[in-house]
């Protein structure tokens, strides 16, 4: 079994090292993107405007916000939509400029008859529906691509499986479904958030399910992958992995909705929960990740 004392940092040995290009900022700004997105995607089908809303505000303000403060030279971030052909990167932010694009227009159509208003009620009613289509689309896009661009790489076993993108959308409905829970309490019919509490349980199954699968596919994959698992559970970030990521995010809020689900001040402490649950997922997938050593092997050196 991998040790700790294989991880060598910046040293010229041989083992493993970490990656820390990715790190807090841009955990945030991929938190942003798939809160944003699956609150956004959520409300547009119930029809929750202010659920709209403050889904475009974490997915247009948050995410550029903290993927440009991460970047060394922010001026040259337009240069990031150039590879569309080869880059998921390039890919998602297309995709980003698509949703808020398209949301902002069906937000104001819905909201105050924009469209209509500027276009006629024939010419603009088919622009609400372009928008309609775009921003669900584009907004599914934005939901996976983060976790494809991950998935991409081969450098760390941790990230390079399809589950990556299954568990960004599988935690982007979670987290949506539970800011719409918060933000349409008493707004949306007792019907509709029973219905909403009853699938947000369903979803932390899923979180749990997707997350245990990563990490047994890790485990059995690659050595720096065997190593990355083990600082999650038994290493460095053991802690905040089990007491957060799976205790607070998952089994709490859980526990919590299946116990009083009716309640306001429970379904508040759930949706707190499976949000930090989320945040700190993100954060730890990125600082577990580790290169695989240059060389597998020691030099022998013989004894004079």
């Amino acid at each position: 079994m991998a040790n700790e004392n294989q991880i060598v940092g910046d040293t010229f040995k041989v083992g493993y090292r970490f990656q820390r290009y990715w790190d807090t900022s841009m955990a945030a700004a991929f938190f942003c993107c798939e809160l944003g997105a699956g609150l956004f995607l959520l409300s547009q089908y119930f029809d929750f405007a202010l659920g709209m809303l403050v889904g475009l505000l974490f997915a247009g303000v948050g995410k550029p916000y903290f993927h440009l403060a991460h970047m060394g030279v922010p001026s040259r971030a337009w240069r990031a939509m150039l590879r569309p052909d080869r880059s998921w990167i390039s890919r998602g932010l297309i995709g980003i400029m698509f949703f808020v694009g398209a949301g902002v227009a069906y937000l104001l159509e819905f909201q105050f008859g924009f469209l209509t208003g500027i276009f006629g009620e024939a010419t603009g009613g088919f622009f609400y529906q372009v928008a309609l289509v775009i921003s669900f689309a584009a907004g599914v896009l934005v939901m996976a691509y983060q976790g494809f661009a991950m998935a991409h790489s081969s450098s760390f076993a941790l990230w390079n499986t399809g589950l990556m993108p299954i568990s960004s959308i599988a935690y982007a409905v979670t987290a949506g479904l539970a800011s719409i829970l918060v933000l349409g309490w008493g707004a949306l019919a007792p019907e509709t958030s029973k219905m909403l509490v009853n699938f947000t349980l369903v979803m932390l199954l899923v979180d749990l399910c997707v997350v245990m699968s990563l990490l047994h596919g890790a485990f059995h994959g690659t050595t720096g992958g065997r190593q990355s698992v083990d600082l999650l559970l038994k290493g460095v970030y053991a802690t905040p992995f089990i007491g957060l990521v799976i205790a607070v995010g998952i089994a709490l809020p859980a526990l919590v909705l299946w116990l009083a689900g009716s309640s306001y001040a429970a379904v508040l402490l759930a949706a707190v929960s499976i949000l930090a649950g989320f945040f700190t997922y993100r954060v730890l997938v990125f600082k577990a990740a580790l290169y695989e050593p240059i060389i597998s092997f020691k030099p022998r050196t013989a004894n004079i």
